[in-house]
């Protein structure tokens, strides 16, 4: 079963993204880099609840 998750900026902590994922499959905080539009440039976004 997928469920939603939401994505934080490493940098400035603002809550940028939401995705979904699959828990019974990765159960371990998801982290991508993404644009944050706050920061104004790429860093690691990591999984909050």
């Amino acid at each position: 079963m997928r469920e939603i998750i939401t994505l934080q900026c490493g940098e400035c902590k603002n809550r940028n993204y939401t995705t979904t994922k699959n828990k019974k499959k990765h159960s371990e905080r998801m982290e991508t880099k993404k644009f944050c539009r706050a920061c104004r440039k790429h860093t690691p976004h990591k999984e909050v609840k």
